[in-house]
Protein backbone atom coordinates (compact mmCIF):
# COMPACT_ATOMS: atom_id res chain seq x y z
CA UNK A 1 0.00 0.00 0.00
CA UNK A 2 3.19 2.16 0.19
CA UNK A 3 2.08 3.79 3.01
CA UNK A 4 -1.55 5.60 1.05
CA UNK A 5 -4.49 5.48 2.62
CA UNK A 6 -7.17 3.14 1.71
CA UNK A 7 -10.75 4.25 1.19
CA UNK A 8 -13.44 1.53 0.53
CA UNK A 9 -16.99 2.11 0.48
CA UNK A 10 -19.02 0.92 2.79
CA UNK A 11 -20.92 -2.56 1.18
CA UNK A 12 -25.09 -2.70 1.58
CA UNK A 13 -26.42 -3.89 4.66
CA UNK A 14 -28.28 -6.59 2.94
CA UNK A 15 -26.84 -8.92 0.47
CA UNK A 16 -29.84 -9.89 -1.91
CA UNK A 17 -28.80 -11.06 -5.31
CA UNK A 18 -25.57 -13.21 -7.08
CA UNK A 19 -25.12 -9.76 -8.58
CA UNK A 20 -24.08 -8.05 -5.65
CA UNK A 21 -22.12 -10.99 -4.66
CA UNK A 22 -20.23 -10.92 -7.38
CA UNK A 23 -19.31 -7.32 -6.84
CA UNK A 24 -18.39 -8.24 -3.32
CA UNK A 25 -16.11 -10.91 -4.64
CA UNK A 26 -14.74 -8.86 -7.62
CA UNK A 27 -13.87 -5.67 -5.09
CA UNK A 28 -12.75 -7.72 -2.75
CA UNK A 29 -10.17 -9.27 -4.18
CA UNK A 30 -8.74 -6.31 -6.37
CA UNK A 31 -9.06 -3.94 -3.28
CA UNK A 32 -7.70 -6.42 -0.73
CA UNK A 33 -5.75 -8.12 -2.61
CA UNK A 34 -7.34 -11.73 -1.54
CA UNK A 35 -8.38 -15.12 -3.34
CA UNK A 36 -9.43 -17.49 -1.00
CA UNK A 37 -12.15 -15.96 0.80
CA UNK A 38 -15.09 -18.62 0.41
CA UNK A 39 -18.17 -16.84 1.79
CA UNK A 40 -19.71 -13.11 1.25
CA UNK A 41 -19.63 -12.52 5.00
CA UNK A 42 -15.80 -13.07 5.46
CA UNK A 43 -15.58 -10.25 2.32
CA UNK A 44 -17.64 -7.91 4.08
CA UNK A 45 -15.53 -8.58 7.16
CA UNK A 46 -12.35 -7.70 5.09
CA UNK A 47 -13.72 -4.53 3.64
CA UNK A 48 -14.79 -3.56 6.97
CA UNK A 49 -11.36 -4.00 8.60
CA UNK A 50 -10.42 -0.99 5.97
CA UNK A 51 -13.17 0.80 6.43
CA UNK A 52 -12.87 0.52 10.48
CA UNK A 53 -8.88 1.78 10.24
CA UNK A 54 -10.23 5.08 7.99
CA UNK A 55 -13.15 5.58 9.94
CA UNK A 56 -10.55 5.67 13.37
CA UNK A 57 -8.27 7.86 11.87
CA UNK A 58 -11.41 10.56 11.24
CA UNK A 59 -11.95 9.81 15.20
CA UNK A 60 -8.48 10.67 16.33
CA UNK A 61 -8.08 13.65 14.06
CA UNK A 62 -11.75 15.26 15.11
CA UNK A 63 -10.67 14.05 18.79
CA UNK A 64 -7.02 16.35 18.25
CA UNK A 65 -9.18 19.04 17.05
CA UNK A 66 -11.80 18.77 20.50
CA UNK A 67 -8.83 18.78 22.82
CA UNK A 68 -6.80 21.55 21.47
CA UNK A 69 -10.25 23.69 20.73
CA UNK A 70 -11.11 22.75 24.62
CA UNK A 71 -14.47 21.75 23.03
CA UNK A 72 -14.45 19.71 26.60
CA UNK A 73 -15.24 22.63 28.80
CA UNK A 74 -19.17 22.56 28.59
CA UNK A 75 -19.03 19.43 29.86
CA UNK A 76 -16.82 19.10 32.93
CA UNK A 77 -18.19 17.07 35.62
CA UNK A 78 -17.60 15.19 38.45
CA UNK A 79 -17.99 11.19 39.01
CA UNK A 80 -21.25 11.03 41.06
CA UNK A 81 -24.66 11.88 39.33
CA UNK A 82 -26.24 15.32 39.99
CA UNK A 83 -29.53 13.17 40.13
CA UNK A 84 -28.32 10.17 42.14
CA UNK A 85 -29.82 8.36 39.23
CA UNK A 86 -28.80 4.63 37.41
CA UNK A 87 -30.24 3.95 34.15
CA UNK A 88 -29.62 0.69 32.21
CA UNK A 89 -31.29 0.65 28.72
CA UNK A 90 -30.27 -0.91 25.49
CA UNK A 91 -27.31 0.12 23.02
CA UNK A 92 -29.92 0.96 19.98
CA UNK A 93 -28.56 3.53 18.06
CA UNK A 94 -31.65 5.72 18.35
CA UNK A 95 -31.68 5.85 22.14
CA UNK A 96 -27.71 7.04 22.08
CA UNK A 97 -29.27 11.22 21.85
CA UNK A 98 -32.86 10.38 22.09
CA UNK A 99 -32.65 9.39 26.02
CA UNK A 100 -31.09 11.76 27.42
CA UNK A 101 -33.14 14.57 25.83
CA UNK A 102 -36.61 12.84 26.35
CA UNK A 103 -35.34 11.97 30.03
CA UNK A 104 -34.36 15.72 30.14
CA UNK A 105 -30.37 14.32 31.88
CA UNK A 106 -27.10 16.14 30.63
CA UNK A 107 -23.90 15.29 31.54
CA UNK A 108 -23.00 14.09 34.78
CA UNK A 109 -26.85 13.39 36.22
CA UNK A 110 -26.47 10.07 35.45
CA UNK A 111 -25.11 7.04 35.44
CA UNK A 112 -25.83 4.70 32.41
CA UNK A 113 -25.36 1.04 31.94
CA UNK A 114 -25.60 -0.01 27.89
CA UNK A 115 -26.54 -3.72 27.18
CA UNK A 116 -28.68 -5.48 23.76
CA UNK A 117 -31.92 -5.28 25.36
CA UNK A 118 -31.39 -3.51 28.69
CA UNK A 119 -31.10 -6.80 30.38
CA UNK A 120 -29.51 -8.26 33.98
CA UNK A 121 -29.08 -11.77 33.07
CA UNK A 122 -27.03 -13.09 36.11
CA UNK A 123 -27.09 -11.79 39.53
CA UNK A 124 -23.43 -12.02 39.68
CA UNK A 125 -22.48 -10.67 36.13
CA UNK A 126 -20.90 -7.82 35.15
CA UNK A 127 -23.81 -5.44 34.69
CA UNK A 128 -24.85 -6.34 38.48
CA UNK A 129 -21.11 -5.47 39.35
CA UNK A 130 -21.17 -1.82 38.26
CA UNK A 131 -24.93 -1.35 39.84
CA UNK A 132 -23.86 -2.59 43.28
CA UNK A 133 -20.77 -0.26 42.75
CA UNK A 134 -22.62 2.64 41.40
CA UNK A 135 -24.93 2.27 44.85
CA UNK A 136 -22.32 2.11 47.08
CA UNK A 137 -19.24 3.89 46.08
CA UNK A 138 -21.13 6.33 43.71
CA UNK A 139 -24.03 8.09 44.84
CA UNK A 140 -26.56 6.15 43.54
CA UNK A 141 -29.77 6.34 45.10
CA UNK A 142 -32.38 4.87 42.23
CA UNK A 143 -32.03 3.02 39.26
CA UNK A 144 -34.95 2.86 36.06
CA UNK A 145 -34.21 -0.01 33.46
CA UNK A 146 -35.55 1.43 30.31
CA UNK A 147 -36.48 -0.83 27.36
CA UNK A 148 -37.79 0.44 24.04
CA UNK A 149 -40.31 -0.79 21.20
CA UNK A 150 -38.76 -2.39 18.24
CA UNK A 151 -35.68 -3.92 20.27
CA UNK A 152 -33.74 -6.54 18.51
CA UNK A 153 -33.80 -8.91 21.25
CA UNK A 154 -37.57 -9.66 20.85
CA UNK A 155 -37.03 -12.89 19.75
CA UNK A 156 -33.73 -13.19 19.49
CA UNK A 157 -32.67 -16.90 17.65
CA UNK A 158 -29.22 -18.22 19.00
CA UNK A 159 -29.36 -20.35 15.99
CA UNK A 160 -29.62 -17.60 13.82
CA UNK A 161 -26.36 -16.12 15.64
CA UNK A 162 -24.52 -19.08 15.49
CA UNK A 163 -25.30 -19.46 11.64
CA UNK A 164 -24.01 -16.29 11.34
CA UNK A 165 -21.10 -16.91 13.35
CA UNK A 166 -19.99 -19.60 11.34
CA UNK A 167 -20.65 -17.92 7.73
CA UNK A 168 -18.05 -15.45 9.45
CA UNK A 169 -15.18 -17.93 9.29
CA UNK A 170 -15.66 -19.10 13.31
CA UNK A 171 -15.20 -23.07 13.34
CA UNK A 172 -17.63 -25.64 14.12
CA UNK A 173 -14.94 -27.11 16.59
CA UNK A 174 -15.02 -23.98 18.64
CA UNK A 175 -19.00 -24.49 19.00
CA UNK A 176 -18.81 -27.63 19.89
CA UNK A 177 -15.80 -26.93 22.30
CA UNK A 178 -17.37 -24.84 23.53
CA UNK A 179 -21.10 -26.91 24.34
CA UNK A 180 -18.42 -29.84 25.52
CA UNK A 181 -17.12 -27.58 28.06
CA UNK A 182 -20.39 -26.40 29.97
CA UNK A 183 -21.35 -23.82 28.34
CA UNK A 184 -25.45 -23.23 27.39
CA UNK A 185 -25.05 -21.36 24.45
CA UNK A 186 -28.84 -21.65 23.76
CA UNK A 187 -29.95 -20.35 27.08
CA UNK A 188 -27.00 -17.37 27.17
CA UNK A 189 -28.04 -16.22 23.58
CA UNK A 190 -31.54 -15.43 24.23
CA UNK A 191 -33.68 -12.24 24.36
CA UNK A 192 -37.56 -12.25 25.62
CA UNK A 193 -40.82 -12.28 23.69
CA UNK A 194 -41.94 -8.77 24.57
CA UNK A 195 -39.87 -5.87 25.78
CA UNK A 196 -42.03 -5.75 28.93
CA UNK A 197 -40.75 -9.28 29.71
CA UNK A 198 -37.48 -8.07 29.76
CA UNK A 199 -37.75 -4.90 31.14
CA UNK A 200 -39.97 -7.00 34.31
CA UNK A 201 -37.39 -9.59 34.13
CA UNK A 202 -34.49 -6.76 34.91
CA UNK A 203 -36.40 -4.85 37.63
CA UNK A 204 -36.92 -8.45 39.11
CA UNK A 205 -33.49 -9.25 39.56
CA UNK A 206 -32.12 -6.23 40.82
CA UNK A 207 -34.88 -5.35 43.58
CA UNK A 208 -34.36 -8.96 44.84
CA UNK A 209 -30.51 -8.77 45.00
CA UNK A 210 -29.30 -9.79 48.35
CA UNK A 211 -26.23 -7.33 48.17
CA UNK A 212 -28.72 -4.08 47.48
CA UNK A 213 -30.99 -2.08 49.94
CA UNK A 214 -34.64 -3.33 50.16
CA UNK A 215 -35.78 0.52 49.43
CA UNK A 216 -33.94 1.00 46.99
CA UNK A 217 -36.25 2.24 43.99
CA UNK A 218 -36.07 -0.11 40.88
CA UNK A 219 -38.05 1.84 38.04
CA UNK A 220 -39.05 -0.36 34.73
CA UNK A 221 -40.14 1.78 31.77
CA UNK A 222 -40.02 1.34 27.62
CA UNK A 223 -39.44 4.00 25.49
CA UNK A 224 -40.49 4.72 22.18
CA UNK A 225 -37.17 4.81 19.88
CA UNK A 226 -39.25 7.68 17.66
CA UNK A 227 -40.73 9.97 19.90
CA UNK A 228 -39.04 9.37 23.27
CA UNK A 229 -42.37 8.40 24.22
CA UNK A 230 -42.05 6.69 28.09
CA UNK A 231 -44.67 4.07 29.34
CA UNK A 232 -44.36 2.77 32.94
CA UNK A 233 -43.87 -0.67 33.52
CA UNK A 234 -42.79 -0.53 37.02
CA UNK A 235 -43.15 2.27 39.07
CA UNK A 236 -40.39 1.76 42.18
CA UNK A 237 -41.93 4.24 44.58
CA UNK A 238 -44.92 1.56 44.87
CA UNK A 239 -42.99 -1.90 44.07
Amino acid sequence: MNGARVYVCRPPRYVRSQLLESWYIANAKEQIGCDDLSHPLAIIARLCDYQAMSLLDGILDFNKRFVAEKAYEPFLTNALPNKKLLILTCMDTRLVELLPRAMDFRNGDVKIIKNAGALVTHPFGSVMRSILVAVYSLDVHEIAVVGHHGCGMTGLSCRDILNKALAAGISPDTITMLKHAGIDLERWLVGFDQVQDGVEQSVEMIRTHPLLPKKLPVHGLIMNPETGKLDVVVNGYKS
